[in-house]
């Protein structure tokens, strides 16, 4: 079995990184989305596997494309 953690871990690693390079607080940033905090966060910890929808709006939020935000997936 392959150490390379899945997807929404990933996905949720390279989330935070953005968020916290882009200088939002968990708080701040789950209400830029209009998301519950309690999301972002279990999407950042790899415990929800986000809609396209949702992954759209976290992207605008970030002023960046989806492809930047899903980056090295």
């Amino acid at each position: 079995m392959s150490k390379t953690p899945n997807i929404l871990v990933r996905f949720g690693q390279r989330l935070r990184e953005l968020r916290k390079k882009a200088g939002f607080s968990q708080e701040q940033f789950a209400q830029r989305c209009e998301l519950d905090r309690t999301y972002v966060g279990g999407i950042e910890r790899g415990e929800r596997n986000v809609s396209l929808r949702n992954i759209e709006v976290l992207a605008r939020a970030l002023s960046v494309s989806v492809s930047e935000l899903t980056k090295g997936l």
